[in-house]
């Protein structure tokens, strides 16, 4: 019988998860699972719980809460994981936009809930972010640019509204919108250098919960995909915004896509960027793909 570490953000979803997590948890006892609680009192607690919790021998884990909960327990697990033994990451997903999950079910709660009773998981591709200061991992996707700037509005003044709190900060960045360019390397090949508004690197195919980023993308295909809008007037911008709810944005004449296993950035200066909804500031060196090294629950 596996003993989970369920790792619980009560502040996630503007404190809902904190009302709804006994009682899940509770069921999840009630059907036979072993699971031990704890809670976090402060951003990125739930990462050095999750780090010392594998360096004394635990290796099932349940993020309790929303995207960033599942982001800190994934960083606080790796790059431990990758050299040891491997983990098993299940989900009660109770937070703002739960996006991660959306790539294998609409059912939320009720489906993560099943798939930790029935021992479901498959294999997950981890993306590790190398900056100037070390290493961050990540399972959904990373965003910079305009992107970045809706992140930090919407967790500034929105994150209690969901997807809404999330269009709403797209309308208010969109006045102030601008682009440059962010040069990077896809797998070694030629630089790429264009004035873009937008860039997302994604192992996931969701984001700020039901937007379709990269329609395409696959968790365990060992590959990051790419998704970048050139340099895109308001106007355009605004009209082919709702597009990205079906995954059909991407068919536009100024969005690029690619795929690689590796990224190279040549960025001098810190900058912006989303990690899995949390908004973060670094200098960013170099995307790599740990092919299939984290189990889920899904």
């Amino acid at each position: 019988m596996y003993r989970y570490l369920a790792i619980v953000n009560p502040v996630a979803g503007a404190g809902r998860c904190g009302k709804l997590a006994p009682n899940a948890i509770s069921q999840l006892r009630d059907s036979g699972l072993v699971v031990d609680v704890v809670e976090t009192k402060a951003p990125a607690e739930a990462t050095h719980i999750a780090r010392q919790a594998y360096t004394e021998g635990r290796r099932h884990f349940i993020a309790v809460g929303g995207d960033g909960t599942a982001f800190e327990i994934v960083d606080g697990l790796f790059p431990q994981a990758a050299a040891r033994e491997p983990v098993r990451l299940g989900f009660l997903p109770m937070g703002t936009g739960n996006s991660f999950l959306r790539d294998f079910s609409d059912r939320g709660t009720e489906y993560a809930m099943e798939s930790l009773i029935h021992g479901v998981g498959r294999t997950c591709d981890v993306v590790r972010l190398t900056h100037e200061h070390g290493t961050i991992h990540y399972i959904n996707v990373m965003t910079i640019g305009f992107g970045a700037e809706v992140g930090a509005t919407t967790n500034r003044y929105f994150k209690p509204f969901g997807s809404a709190g999330y269009g709403l900060s797209v309308l208010i960045n969109i006045v102030k919108l601008k682009s440059r360019e962010y040069p990077f390397r896809l797998d070694g090949g030629a630089v790429w250098r264009q004035p873009t508004v937008l860039t997302s690197f994604c192992n996931s195919r969701y984001t700020g919960g039901k937007m379709m980023m990269a329609p395409s993308a696959d968790t365990s295909d060992g590959m990051i995909d790419l998704i970048s809008v050139g340099k895109m007037g308001r106007v355009e911008l605004l009209r082919n915004f709702p597009k990205i709810f079906a995954g059909t944005h991407i068919h536009h004449p100024l969005i690029k896509s690619a795929r690689a296993k590796c990224i190279d950035f040549d960025i001098s200066e810190e900058i912006d960027m989303v990690v899995d909804g949390e908004v973060l500031h670094h200098v960013p060196r170099q995307l790599t793909v740990l092919a299939g090294a984290l189990e889920v629950g899904v």
